[in-house]
Parts: structure tokens; sequence; C-alpha cells
């Protein structure tokens, strides 16, 4: 099977699994709050408690989880582990969907978190079936996923349970019974649908997904390689490309900082609304997805992977700037247009490490990178919104609002200097190889 006859049903398949993953995570945005407060008795300030082990626990199984299907994807293929953990995500959703107690939803989100790894195994099929000089553009197409599933799945979710006791009135002179159904688990019917759209992507993929990886190209499973640390001290024997894994966990901490902050931020300094912050976000993921999908494969290749690299980075501390010194609502649109330019940046940093990484270790990488992003997702939220409270406090005899976006300015910085350093070394030492060889 060649290249191109497998990039087209493989690629196409991996973007659906990818936006049905964040439609499925979006859809707990408006919903999953609402049923923790729902068993805590309407006690809110527990049930956040809780809410927030919940996004934690998410976090810490997806980084244990992504090394781990990404080793496995190296020795038994992509597309077993790929089915295996799409129908782990329906089984999550059919879980949740019926869970009586908190206990029951924990134990769903950690198998969510787990078979979420398998979005490292996913970006490795990508660099599988797509020509070196393509994986930007692909890259992109699902960083592209992200932004549609994020746009999707919180309107889709607040849409569901108000639709749950809507069905409930109209179908209540016919069939009281279902009638009561929908009126009474209004809040479980969007893991209802979630689960419907996770098993009918597990049969899709079933039926048309090919293998992307050749068999001479697997390498046997290693629990050294798997386990989160093993596997990040095991790129070492890649110095080309540990400084930029050092930079993609640091880029993603920073953006984390932006996306644990937006909501707080929007409604201390500008007073928006649910709906007003709900929207931007809309607008925040559709910017994105036009970059991501339209504009990265036409930027990047002009650019080349590292100065793409160095301008996302450059655009993404001004854009952290703006957004902490936006004085009035509409300039957060503005920065927004300008912010979304930076998502040049990320694919072509995961292009430039897939091609100094040999083909039987592309899912351990992969996993490495997914890994690390679910790891930057833990103290992420804690940071942003903790140095928000402390730097708004009536405590303090000045207020600065966006000190998160600062500081995650200072972290794009960091990256910039780790991404800069690293492609000069890699320089370097491709200039020595080929004075080596000239001389030889």
């Amino acid at each position: 099977m060649n290249a191109s006859s497998t990039r087209q049903p493989g690629v196409g398949f991996i973007f659906v699994t990818l936006v049905l993953s964040i439609v499925g995570f979006g859809l707990l945005i408006p919903v999953l709050p609402k049923l923790i407060v729902h068993f805590k008795g309407g006690d809110i300030a527990s049930g956040s408690y809780v809410f927030g082990w919940l996004i934690s626990i998410y976090a810490f199984m997806q980084f244990v989880g992504s090394p781990i299907l990404g080793a496995l994807s190296d020795r038994f293929g992509r597309r077993r582990i790929i089915l295996i953990a799409t129908a782990g995500s329906a089984i999550d959703y059919v879980i949740m969907a019926n869970a009586p107690t908190l206990t029951w939803l924990f134990a769903a989100r950690v198998i969510a978190g787990f078979t979420a790894g398998v979005l490292a195994t996913a970006n490795a099929y990508i660099a599988d079936v797509t020509p070196p000089e393509k994986r930007a553009q692909s890259f992109g197409l699902m960083g592209a996923a992200f932004g549609i599933g994020f746009i999707i799945g919180p309107v889709a979710g607040g849409t569901l349970v108000w639709l749950g006791p809507v069905l409930g009135q109209w179908l209540a002179p016919s069939h009281p019974a279902m009638a009561e159904w929908f009126t009474n688990h209004a809040l479980r019917l969007p893991f209802w649908v979630a689960a419907g759209c996770s098993a009918t992507n597990w049969l899709y993929g079933y039926l048309v997904l090919p293998e992307s990886l050749k068999p001479e190209n697997r390498r046997a499973f290693s629990w050294k390689r798997a386990n989160p640390v093993g596997a990040l001290l095991a790129m070492r024997r890649f110095p080309a490309v540990l400084g930029l894994i050092e930079c993609f966990f640091i880029l993603t901490l920073s953006q984390i900082l932006l996306q644990s902050n937006w909501a707080l931020y929007t409604d201390y300094r500008y007073g928006w609304s649910a709906l007003q912050i709900g929207l931007s976000l809309m607008f925040v993921g559709a910017a994105s997805g036009v970059v991501q999908a339209v504009l990265v494969k036409r930027i990047v290749p002009k650019l080349g992977d590292t100065r793409a690299v160095v301008v996302g980075l450059c655009i993404s501390i001004i854009s952290m700037i703006g957004y902490g010194l936006a004085e009035h609502g509409w300039m957060i649109y503005a920065v927004v247009c300008v912010g979304a330019f930076a998502g040049i940046g990320q694919p072509a940093l995961q292009a430039y490490v897939t091609k100094h990484i040999p083909p039987n270790e592309q899912g351990a990488v992969q996993g490495v990178l997914a890994g690390l992003g679910s790891l930057a997702g833990i103290p992420g939220p804690f940071i942003s919104t903790h140095s928000f409270g402390w730097a708004i406090s009536p405590a303090r005899s000045w207020h600065l609002p966006g000190i998160a976006f600062f500081e995650a300015a200072v972290l794009s910085a960091i990256a910039l200097v780790l991404a800069v350093r690293s492609f000069r070394r890699d320089a370097a030492a491709a200039a020595v190889n080929s004075g080596f060889t000239t001389g030889t």
C-alpha cells in the first residue's frame, strides 16, 4: 500500500477522531460541573472542589497513557491502538451517562484520560503517512480539529441539556415514560450522544482505517520507554530534539495559562456575561481553525520549519502581552486576530521533531509530546487562577488582572530561547558532520 492511498482515509479518520475527542471534552464544560453539584446536593463550593480534582485526574492519566499507547503503537501498529482507545472513549461516556455516584464519575475520568493519550498515536499516524515536507500542514489540520471541536462541544452540550425538558414536554401526551426519561436525564443526554459519536467513529475506523506503520518499522515494547519518565529520558538519544521537547512543554504551559484564566479575566475586567465569554471562545476557535487548516500549509513551506517556529513564538509573546494590556473588551478580538497566527509555530515544531526521529520511534516521541502537554495541564490552571486572585486581591495596593497573560508571555519567551538554541546546535552538528563527510 503506497503512502498516497493510505493518507486520504487515514488523515480523514484521524481528523474526525480528534474533532469528536475535543467535542466530547467540550460537552463537559457546561454539563459536568452541574452534574457534580447535583451529586453534592447543590453545594456549589464543594462541587467546584470535586470538579478540580476530576480535571487533574484526567490530565494525570493522559500524561501516563500517552507514552504507553505511543510505545504500544510502535509495537503493534497504529490502527489497533487507535481503535481500542476509541472504543474506550465510548465506554467512558456510557459509564458517565449511567454513573450513580461520584466514584463512578472518577472511574470514568480515569478511563477517559488514559484513552485520550491516543492523541500521541494519532500524531504518529500522521507522521507515518505524510511526507516530511507536508507534515506541518497535516499537523496544522489536526490543530484545526481542536478548534472545531472546541467550538461545537460547549454549544452542543448546553443545547442538549436544554433539549431534554423540551423533548419531555413534547412527548408527555403520547409517551409519558419516555418524556419522564428525557426530563430526568437532561444532564446525562450529552454523554449518550458523545458515546454514540465515539461508537460510530470506531465502526467507521474498523471498516476503512488502514494500518500506517510497516512491519519492518516496528519495534519491541519496553516499559522503560513506555513510562512517562523513562520515555522522556530516552529522548536524550536525540539531542537535536531534546531542547525542542522542553520548548514544547513550556509553550503548552503558556497556552494553558491563557485558556484557564480567560473566563475569570474577561468577567472581572470587562464585565462579560457567560454568553459573551462563550462567543469569544467560539471566535478564538474559529480564528485558530482558519489559521491551522488553511494558512499553515501556505505559510510554513515558505518560511521553513525553523523560521515558522520562531515567528509563531514571537507572535505568541506579543499577543499574550496584548491580552494583558487590553483596556476594552473589543480589543480582545483584535488581539485574537493577531494571536491566531501564533498557531503556525506548534505544527512546524512537531514537523521538525518528526524529521529527526526514526520511523519506528514516532509513536514513542509523540507519546512524550502528548504526555508533556498533559503534564502541563496539571499545574497550569493552578498557576493562572492563583496568580489572578493574588493580583486583584483588595490587599494589594495595585491591581494587575492580566498577570497570568504576562506570565504566559514570559514562558513563550523562554520557549523561544530554547528553540533558537536547539536550532543552532542542530545546524552546528550538521555542519560538523558535513565536514567529516567531505574530509573522508
